[in-house]
């Protein structure tokens, strides 16, 4: 390489630096505005549950008629339903929202392949996010309780953040729920058989941050007996 083409490289990566540096400074304000936008349309939504799981679960599947019935059953308690946003899963339950009178609300995401928001968010209660990390941030703050149906690497992250918060004690403790012992039980053996007796790399009380249930029965009891005490009224 010439003296001369040495010159030209150097100033082209100086130059791309300096473009990466304002670009990463000017999203600061991006990522502002969606936590505004976002407590600004959650900040008064009272006791809510989110409801997790696949978007690609379909009308006839069972689990989706399982989380429109889990939802209805957690409206008739007095919480509102958050989702995120989508098909599958998420308008299952939004759709038993609204179908027990209760607030629905969506965290929607913009995704490459387009995740079109469902039709039974309550329309003052959907929001859309560029970044995950910001809408996983709007279900922790403003969720009472997690009800986990069957779905896949998404699902598995926001389930797996809520129990690291309680764990750690970043938030205070709160129900988690997963619908089907079936899907789940398998790799919650792993976690007590691996994680836990041979690797020891989390505590026993560990496996006592969750339930697993077969039922929307269940899962809506799990919730509704956990705030017994807190006397918890929606302020919707």
């Amino acid at each position: 390489m010439t003296d001369e083409e040495k010159k030209i490289r150097e100033s082209f990566e100086q130059r791309t630096w300096a473009e990466t540096k304002s670009n990463d400074a000017w999203s600061i304000f991006k990522m502002m505005g969606e936590f505004v936008n976002g407590f600004e349309h959650f900040s008064q939504i009272g006791p809510c549950v989110s409801i997790f799981g696949s978007a690609r679960t379909t009308s006839e599947n069972p689990y989706y008629k399982m989380a429109t019935e889990t939802a209805y059953l957690l409206t008739q308690k007095g919480f509102g339903v958050i989702t995120g946003g989508g098909p599958g899963i998420m308008e299952a339950a939004n759709k038993g929202a609204s179908a027990g009178d209760g607030k629905s609300a969506g965290c929607n995401i913009k995704l490459e392949f387009e995740q079109d928001a469902n039709k039974y968010i309550d329309e003052d209660k959907l929001v859309t996010f560029d970044y995950f990390f910001i809408r996983k941030v709007m279900f922790m703050k403003y969720s009472q309780g997690f009800v986990v149906f069957p779905g896949g690497f998404g699902t598995f992250d926001e389930l797996f953040e809520a129990i690291t918060l309680i764990q750690t004690k970043k938030v205070a403790k709160f129900p988690i729920v997963l619908l089907d012992k079936a899907y789940w039980s398998g790799l919650f053996a792993w976690v007590k058989e691996v994680m836990l007796e041979k690797e020891h790399n989390i505590a026993a009380g560990d496996m006592d941050l969750f339930h697993i249930v077969d039922t929307p029965e269940e899962a809506a009891k799990i919730i509704e007996d956990f705030y017994q005490h807190y006397k918890l009224k929606p302020n919707f």
